[in-house]
């Protein structure tokens, strides 16, 4: 009879265990909201791509991934939609820097983790951000410009400069860092007004054709990503000038950025990595009750003749 009995209440505790094994697994299930500016541009391709790969390595986490259509108004209904369906965290690239701060505090004070990629808003009422540190990346064109130009105190040449979104952040930065080293060259000249390509390479393009028209000497011309750069490159072909002109970009894609770099098109891009992985770790992080930095930087790296055929090389691109 006591044999029975052990048997028995082995089998309930065995029960038991498994219930609370399932119920323990459904309730690490976490929703993750993701708004994502737009997904025209191989950069944020990546980045959706490196996002969904670091998701599906956590079965706990279901990804629910948004398309802004390159339009802030999406994004922002977009976020308020997370915060209905009362999602467990959400991470947004936002197209500028102003307008999703409020809906962003929103979801934040609801106690929602809120984790900004890539471009900042306009205040810190958020759980984390993470991305490149533009005003380092600037920094890093203007010190490779005064190189290309003659030297610190010698550098002598003719910049047109295109920017990225002039209302984001990373552009802002990007123009700063690189403004700041190139200042305090006389012989450096930034030629006409700040024009916004808008990180399309069509309307770089058209910025680089209006500028051919308008100046007789370009040096050297500094977008704020590949695309714009090879944008800015194809305009000057169809003149027959692209020979004499320096092109720098940033973002460093193998496919695009380190490619056109390695064939000549590109003198020299800068990488900046996207954020989307490091994203999901940290979004995980936050959920499971770890205490995280308030601020990532990711790390940067000049592309240019001397390590493209190897960053290629490493990622399977060599011919």
């Amino acid at each position: 009879m006591h044999y029975f009995k052990r048997i028995l209440l082995l089998m309930i505790t065995l029960c038991l265990s498994i219930n609370m094994t399932a119920y323990a697994s459904m309730a690490k299930k976490y929703v993750i909201g993701f708004s994502q500016v737009t997904t025209t541009e191989p950069w944020r391709l990546l980045f959706n791509k490196e996002l969904r790969a670091e998701a599906e390595k956590y079965p706990e986490i279901q990804l629910i991934v948004r398309d802004g259509n390159d339009n802030i108004n999406k994004q922002i209904s977009d976020v308020e939609d997370f915060i209905r369906m009362k999602v467990d965290a959400i991470l947004i690239s936002p197209k500028t820097a102003k307008e999703p701060t409020a809906v962003l505090n929103k979801a934040y004070h609801a106690k929602i983790p809120v984790i900004v990629l890539d471009r900042d808003i306009d205040n810190d009422q958020y759980s984390q951000f993470i991305g490149g540190d533009n005003k380092i990346i600037g920094k890093a064109v203007g010190e490779y410009i005064v190189n290309l130009l003659g030297g610190k105190g010698k550098a002598k040449g003719n910049i047109v400069e295109i920017w990225g979104g002039k209302r984001s952040s990373p552009a802002q930065d990007r123009h700063s860092g690189f403004y700041n080293v190139i200042k305090q060259e006389p012989g450096i000249r930034l030629l006409g007004e700040a024009k916004d390509g808008d990180w399309k390479q069509d309307k770089a393009y058209e910025i680089m054709a209006d500028a051919i028209e308008q100046f007789p000497k370009i040096d050297i011309v500094y977008a704020h990503n590949d695309p714009m750069a090879f944008g800015a490159y194809m305009a000057a072909k169809d003149v027959g000038l692209h020979k004499l002109i320096k092109f720098l970009g940033i973002d460093g894609i193998p496919v695009e950025g380190v490619r056109w770099v390695n064939d000549g098109i590109l003198t020299a891009t800068f990488l900046y990595k996207t954020p989307g992985d490091e994203g999901i770790r940290q979004a995980l992080r936050i959920l499971q009750g770890e205490s995280v930095q308030k601020r990532i930087s990711l790390p940067t790296l000049v592309i240019d003749k001397n390590n493209a055929g190897t960053i290629l090389k490493q990622n399977g691109l060599n011919r």
